[in-house]
């Protein structure tokens, strides 16, 4: 047999698994690595973060993924090159996160990957009869398994899309498996670039489980920070947009798009929101600054967005639990550390308890991390999960597996 497959069986058959979920997101700030042991299967999951880190990006390589990222006019060449790049730079930092933790590479099962979205386009975004959902997630999986000579399972979404699902959110999955708890409805908030929530139901029923991309997180806010402030990535604590006022007309523009109103689930991207779509909104509300208009100060623009943010999640959840919203809501994503963004949520949701994944034993920066670590497991151990076989909610497994030798 071959000795990569005969090392498969193997960790099917172990009682826990070493796991390396791997996350770079859309705010291109660097790599999540978290190292979990996890047991079981489904909902007997049990996950223990052994250690996590971020490992940040370099200027010139953040450059390189924003040539391609989100554009529909890319240099071919350069996804072709990057898609070998990254996966070759990911395989080099989990190595040396390695080397810092005292581990060697035969001490780690598997290695789970998520990639570095650079476009994606489900139906309801490009509008073209005829073409289906599709993302693009470049890092090549054999790249970290040959680099790191430990087995990789990686493009997950590809799966969802096959099954009928857009291909976001995953959240779903890893977090009914870990975060569920009877006699309490739990939303999971993520607020990354986009922000998007898991609805845990009470009464621990898959199929009312659900999980919905919201509109934008920090990712309108960090484009702008960085077209207008130079060597700035995001409004650390808010400090720009805590010196700007909210501009109601320019926030009732950007909340015109018809994706704000669309049903659950639902998934959208930087492809829709981004400082186009801002501009456009300015226009639409007369504060873009041209003659005759209202002209806003750049923190007038960043206060405004912030509220964006926090608006659209406010009213996601009014949606699910009514005006009298009262659910328990775990924070986790880069957005959660930005005061002003939080502080409108906890005004709009007076009724919600806030907490964070902390508080559920999970590092609220590394859950992403963790949570392709717990698809990779599913992939190898998981039974069947149903989901109810609703519309972007497919009762499956995910990822390609990909061998070292």
């Amino acid at each position: 047999m071959n000795r990569n497959w005969q090392k498969v069986f193997e960790l099917i058959s172990k009682p826990e698994r070493l796991i390396i979920g791997l996350m770079s997101g859309t705010s291109l700030d660097g790599l999540d690595i978290a190292l979990c042991a996890i047991n079981g299967s489904g909902a007997e999951t049990k996950v223990r973060l052994l250690e996590f880190k971020t490992v940040g990006y370099s200027d010139e390589f953040k450059t390189e993924v924003k040539s391609i990222f989100s554009r529909r006019d890319a240099d071919l060449q350069m996804v072709c090159l990057m898609n070998d790049k990254i996966g070759l730079i990911h395989g080099d930092m989990i190595l040396e996160a390695l080397d810092e933790w005292g581990l060697k590479p035969e001490d780690i099962d598997i290695i789970a990957s998520h990639g570095q979205t650079i476009f994606h386009a489900p139906a309801s975004l490009h509008g073209l009869p005829g073409y289906p959902n599709a993302t693009l997630q470049i890092g090549d999986g054999d790249h970290i398994a040959v680099k790191t000579g430990i087995i990789t399972i990686s493009d997950f979404r590809q799966k969802h899309i096959a099954a009928g699902g857009e291909g976001a959110p995953l959240a779903v999955y890893g977090d009914y498996l870990y975060f569920s708890k009877k006699g309490e409805d739990r939303v999971m908030l993520n607020i990354g670039g986009i922000a998007n929530f898991t609805y845990l139901p009470a009464d621990n029923d898959a199929a009312k489980v659900f999980s919905t991309d919201v509109g934008p997180g920090n990712t309108m806010m960090d484009q702008f920070v960085q077209a207008n402030y130079a060597g700035m990535h995001y409004d650390k604590d808010a400090m720009l947009a805590r010196a700007g006022n909210v501009n109601e007309a320019l926030l009732n523009g950007l909340k015109a798009a018809p994706f704000l109103n669309a049903g659950f689930p639902k998934t959208t991207g930087p492809e829709l929101f981004n400082l186009h779509y801002l501009k456009e909104a300015q226009q639409g509300s007369g504060t873009l600054g041209n003659q005759g208009s209202i002209v806003l100060s750049n923190e007038d623009i960043l206060a405004t967005l912030s509220a964006f943010s926090a608006d659209v999640i406010i009213e996601a959840v009014k949606r699910c639990f009514g005006d009298q919203a009262a659910p328990v809501i775990y924070l986790s994503g880069g957005g959660m550390h930005n005061p002003l963004l939080t502080e409108r949520l906890k005004r709009g949701l007076p009724e919600a308890r806030f907490l964070s994944t902390d508080d559920l034993g999970i590092n609220p920066d590394a859950k992403e991390a963790v949570l392709f670590a717990l698809l990779a497991n599913e992939t190898l151990v998981g039974g069947d999960i149903d989901f109810g076989g609703r519309e972007g909610v497919p009762s499956i497994t995910m990822g390609k597996i990909s061998l070292p030798f």
